[in-house]
């Protein structure tokens, strides 16, 4: 069962913040233990400086006592005996002053130190108080206009056995004050010490709860659902990520979870798909087959059909010929018809190897037999083959002079292809009534028909193609094949159409086939 929602943003923001706070509060108590430390230096300090300031001031009362004492053996007027001792005497008042100032401050900072050092330092102020008034009697007396020297040396007397007891007591409660201050910044950083210590182990233990409580984990989840992933890459789908808290990865998972089972169910889909298209494809495969099986066999019979008749054309046809040839050769009065008979014979001779010859392409084993073919003769054969078709469709089948050239190139299939040309310009531009034969690039077959789209010029040599209604040409020699029986002699055969104004031979866009073939010897 999934554990209640808790975004891991929040956890992470609190375990931060935790830390954050440990760390403010540990910096926070180091910069008052520091501070504090700093105020007892502080003291500690004034504390010298005020030692000092006793050191001086005693030396001041020596040098106050010495010409006192001077004045007062030497007989001196008490006018005279004020004015030599009045400069040293304003250096002590100046410097209880000072004293007094500082013993003044000392008492307002010592508030923080308790009541005992406040009275201690109020002590202070009433032994200065003391030292002054001793002072000021001294000065009073030396002042009086009498010449007892014993009278004046008591009063310079009291002030000294008065004065020298304050001045040590002030010097020892500074003294004592200031070892006070320095042991207790020395518990201080005792204590500061240990506080460190204390939050240096608070901290570690922070991070280490912080990490083995919150992160470590996370990171556990974040190496399954790694885990879970690689294995979604390699196709394994049958995978459950564990059920944990509500939270972002927790999230993650539950979606993994639901993609894993959902791409489980598409690989199964996919697969029977896969073996219903196995299956399909088997049964087309066999019906495909069967059907190869009786085309071959159809085209079997076909062949047979065709070799079979003509075998049975041949035999008769043979005979024919012989007895034609017997009969022009004769001398007779038919020798004339004779002849018609050979030269028909002979043409329909020609037409049955044209049929053989379609019917061997047609199953792949088209044999070609280059030879030295004089031009004039390969159109001859071709205009003599087509002139009855060109007056029966009431066309003009015209050429020009014909060049003594020599092509390399198999007679027969090179009379079909040029045959097959001039049929098909029978049968697709009549209506121009013009045909004509050029040679200045080639063997070149012109009409004034309608021309062939420019779009479908490209497909016209492909099979099937059906653009312009050119689909063949003559004895199921279609220009498809036109192009594979030139190109396979080494020639090229190309279309132009419509004709340039200057080269066409009527109004009409016209159409120019031209076949190039090897030239020979010959």
């Amino acid at each position: 069962m999934m554990k209640p929602a808790r975004s891991l943003k929040v956890r992470l923001a609190l375990g931060a913040a935790v830390l954050g706070g440990a760390t403010i509060l540990s910096a926070l108590a180091l910069y008052l233990g520091m501070s504090e430390v700093g105020k007892r230096l502080e003291t500690a300090v004034a504390a010298e400086r005020r030692m000092a300031r006793y050191a001086t001031l005693s030396t001041q009362v020596s040098t106050f006592l010495v010409i006192s004492t001077e004045a007062v053996q030497t007989g001196l007027s008490a006018q005279t005996r004020r004015s030599r001792v009045e400069p040293v005497a304003n250096n002590i008042f100046d410097a209880f002053e000072r004293l007094g100032a500082e013993i003044a401050a000392a008492v307002s900072e010592a508030e923080s130190l308790g009541l005992d050092e406040q009275s201690r330092y109020g002590t202070q102020s009433l032994g200065l108080a003391r030292m002054r008034a001793l002072l000021e009697g001294a000065l009073s007396g030396l002042s009086q206009e009498i010449d007892d020297r014993e009278r004046l040396r008591a009063h310079l007397d009291t002030f000294a056995s008065g004065f020298d007891p304050l001045l040590n007591q002030a010097v020892n409660t500074e003294v004592l004050f200031r070892n006070n201050i320095l042991a207790s910044i020395e518990e201080l950083r005792h204590r500061l010490s240990w506080l460190s210590i204390v939050l240096a182990v608070s901290a570690v233990g922070l991070v280490l709860a912080f990490h083995f409580g919150l992160i470590r984990p996370q990171f556990g989840r974040l190496d399954r659902l790694r885990e879970a992933a690689r294995r979604i890459g390699e196709a394994e789908f049958e995978l459950a990520l564990p059920a944990t808290s509500n939270d972002e990865i927790g999230q993650i998972y539950s979606e993994t979870n639901r993609m894993a089972a959902a791409l489980a169910q598409r690989e199964t889909e996919v697969r029977s798909e896969w073996k219903r298209l196995n299956d399909t494809i088997a049964e087309r495969t066999e019906a495909l087959r069967a059907a190869n099986a009786e085309l071959e066999k159809v085209d079997e019979n076909r062949r047979r059909f065709f070799t079979d008749v003509s075998h049975e054309l041949r035999t008769p046809l043979t005979v024919i010929l012989m007895e034609a040839q017997i009969g022009r050769q004769s001398g007779s009065e038919h020798a004339e018809a004779f002849a018609t008979i050979e030269a028909r014979a002979d043409r329909l001779n020609r037409r049955i190897d044209d049929l053989l010859r379609v019917a061997r392409s047609d199953t792949g084993q088209l044999a070609l037999d280059p030879a030295p073919t004089p031009l004039a003769s390969l159109v001859e054969a071709s205009l003599q083959e087509v002139s009855a078709e060109v007056s029966s469709a009431g066309m003009r089948l015209t050429h020009d002079d014909i060049p003594e050239q020599t092509l390399m190139c198999d007679p027969n299939w090179a009379r079909q292809i040029v045959v097959g040309l001039i049929r098909n310009a029978i049968r697709h531009a009549r209506d121009g009534r013009r045909i004509h034969l050029a040679f200045g690039q080639g063997i070149e077959i012109v009409d004034n028909g309608p021309g062939i789209p420019a779009d479908a010029q490209p497909d016209i040599f492909d099979r099937f193609s059906q653009a312009g209604g050119v689909t063949s040409a003559g004895f199921g020699i279609g220009l498809a094949l036109a192009k594979w029986v030139t190109e396979a002699q080494g020639g090229t055969i190309t279309v132009v159409s419509p004709l340039p104004r200057d080269r066409a031979i009527g109004s009409a866009p016209g159409t120019k086939i031209c076949i190039r073939l090897p030239l020979g010897t010959g």
